[in-house]
């Protein structure tokens, strides 16, 4: 497991909301955890938002209310919205979101209280169930998408970018079924998965360049771009499907 460290802009601003939440519901708080960019050099100071999860001894929609009140002034600081759980939901959801408490596990660092996530027992099944599922939900996606942006370039560009921070978790997960420890960034995320799968990976290089730049593309250059993006996430459908357990 990787030791991460928080970025100081990151700590400057997460630590009002932090203090906030504690000066008036501490009991009843089990942990707080940083995920996600705000812990890699993919984090953009401006631009990246941070995200949080907040453990609670047990549930109470009281909770919510107080994160609702808080929530516009902090939206504002790029603070997102955290994700909500107790001790009891996350050992009871490793079956049924094994991808996404992965990602946790493999970036994060608490803050406050104990660290449920560093030793977290993912069973390979389950993840490969999972990484299967959301190929074939995000080929159908891919699709549809194309079709709905009624070859619009900048919609269709938009697409493209919009929806590929969401890929970078699941490329994780096929590294670590294929055998290898995930990095922690995108960029070496797309690189690692073309060396343990040898799917050709550089339109995720593209499209990850473009969500940086935003350089201006005709529209046969994201016909290219859709058909490669297309090819790969099959070919890695493909291999994830041919995985035993």
């Amino acid at each position: 497991m990787i030791d991460l460290n928080l970025k100081d802009v990151v700590i400057e601003r997460f630590k009002p909301f932090q203090d906030e939440i504690l000066s008036s519901y501490k009991d009843n708080i089990h942990s707080i955890t940083i995920t996600g960019s705000a812990l890699t050099d993919d984090f953009v100071p401006g631009k990246s938002d941070v995200n949080s999860v907040f453990v609670l001894r047990e549930m109470d929609l009281k909770f919510l209310e107080l994160l609702a009140t808080l929530g516009k002034r902090y939206r504002k600081k790029r603070i997102a919205a955290p994700l909500i759980m107790t001790p009891e939901y996350i050992m009871n959801s490793l079956d049924v979101f094994p991808l996404e408490l992965l990602n946790i596990k493999l970036l994060h660092k608490t803050i406050f209280g104990e660290d449920l996530f560093r030793n977290l027992e993912i069973k390979r099944s389950d993840l490969r169930l999972q990484c299967e599922r959301e190929l074939k939900v995000r080929l159908i996606g891919l699709r549809q998408g194309y079709i709905s942006c009624l070859g619009n370039s900048k919609m269709l560009m938009d697409m493209f970018i919009d929806s590929f921070s969401g890929y970078i978790p699941l490329f994780k997960g096929i590294i670590l079924l294929l055998g290898k420890e995930p990095p922690v960034t995108s960029h070496d995320a797309i690189a690692v998965l073309e060396e343990v799968s040898g799917v050709n990976t550089s339109v995720f290089k593209t499209v990850l360049k473009q969500k940086k730049q935003k350089t201006k593309l005709m529209m046969d250059q994201l016909n290219t771009i859709f058909q490669d993006y297309y090819a790969a996430i099959e070919k890695l459908g493909d291999i994830t499907d041919d995985i035993t357990d």
